[in-house]
């Protein structure tokens, strides 16, 4: 009887009134008991709310249903459905939503409707993929600063390749527990591509120098990455990086210099196929033969094998405690032994790619060695 008579008002009341009586409905339905066919009639007048003309009456009837799990379920879904102002509680809050519709109000609806998905309080990993895959770079950015969203490696890797030019975007990305190391990579790459492309850097430098610059600093900050990169995930951004095809030659021999030595061993495993024990036993105590036998293996050309083996000795000798030596020096013996032994080093023009590259690292390190001393002393 008091449905009934509700249905009648509503006919004939204004839209605030209208809003009012709805929210009061709804949290009756969802906070008492009511008899079977009290229940049945309250459930049947929430119904026909859904076709009110006045937001405002949709909008608090979705207020009033969003947290409840006792809400009528096909209530809550058209909800969902509506417009944004109306659908942001439900979508933000509603347990009764599964995945399937979730997903499918991200296919078709537009940022905001994104952005309040991607906030959740729990956002399964299918929810996330489907976030990553079409939504814009603010509900990216959303997503991953909510700390109850499982997200799958791929999706990092979507929202990189979809929106990496983005600063914000980037920004909370980089920032993120769970981004693996090729996604740090990836992103270190496209700030790399999008400084280069910027029209100040063009104009003051020129094409061909920004992009050398530019993969100067990229291949340095990957150095920073390596020593960021726990142990168990060396491997993967090995893999990465050669799919990527940045796993040159002077990579390699800069990684190495700067005694980046379980990262070399990740690379051998992964240019070769062997066993990775087998690897780290070579590495660690194998004589220059079949450490040359291997780097072959991997592709590395002649003219890097010495000056290759020679630093890894050196960093064994510094691991066993019986020497005291950095990137300067190692770098300085392995430019040595590549002008030592010219005529088994390789062609001429490699062994000269190879030695301006050793120079380059040998003056890195003079400049960040003068560099530390110098701060050290104005501390003092």
């Amino acid at each position: 009887m008091v449905v009934q008579h509700f249905l009648k008002w509503i006919a004939t009341a204004r839209a605030s009134e209208r809003a009012a009586a709805a929210a009061a409905l709804a949290r009756a339905y969802v906070e008492h008991e009511l008899a079977f066919e009290d229940r049945c009639a309250a459930e049947a007048a929430l119904t026909l709310l859904l076709d009110d003309a006045s937001p405002k009456v949709r909008g608090a009837l979705a207020e009033a249903l969003s947290m409840s799990r006792r809400a009528p379920l096909q209530v809550v879904v058209a909800l969902a459905a509506d417009q944004p102002e109306v659908a942001g509680p439900v979508l933000a809050r509603s347990p009764l939503l599964g995945d399937g519709e979730l997903i499918d109000r991200v296919a078709t609806g537009e940022e905001a409707v994104h952005r309040l998905v991607a906030m959740r309080p729990q956002v399964s990993m299918a929810l996330s993929a489907a976030i990553a895959e079409v939504a814009g770079p603010r509900a990216c950015a959303a997503l991953l600063a909510n700390s109850g969203a499982e997200i799958a490696s791929l999706s990092f890797r979507r929202m990189i390749e979809r929106h990496g030019g983005d600063a914000g975007l980037r920004e909370a990305l980089i920032g993120h527990p769970g981004l693996p190391s090729d996604c740090r990579h990836a992103l270190l790459v496209r700030v790399g591509e999008t400084l280069c492309e910027t029209p100040l850097v063009r104009a003051l430098m020129g094409r061909a120098r920004a992009e050398r610059l530019t993969r100067e600093a990229c291949a340095r900050a990957s150095l920073t990455l390596i020593d960021n990169t726990a142990l168990d995930e060396q491997a993967a951004l090995a893999e990465h990086l050669r799919l990527r095809g940045d796993l040159t030659v002077g990579f390699v021999v800069r990684a190495v210099a700067h005694g980046k030595v379980d990262f070399f061993g990740a690379v051998l495993v992964a240019l070769t196929g062997q066993a990775p024990g087998r690897v780290r036993a070579l590495l660690s105590g194998g004589r220059d033969t079949p450490l040359a036998a291997l780097m072959r293996a991997a592709g590395l050309p002649d003219g890097a094998h010495a000056p290759l083996i020679r630093a890894l000795k050196i960093w064994r000798e510094v691991a066993n405690g019986g020497r005291v030596a950095g990137v300067q020096e190692v770098s300085w013996a392995m430019l040595r032994t590549l002008e030592a032994a010219p005529d088994q080093a390789g062609p001429a023009p490699e062994c000269a790619e190879i030695a301006a590259l050793l120079k380059s690292v040998h003056l890195e390190a003079l400049r960040d060695n003068a560099r530390g001393a110098a701060l050290a002393i104005a501390a003092a």
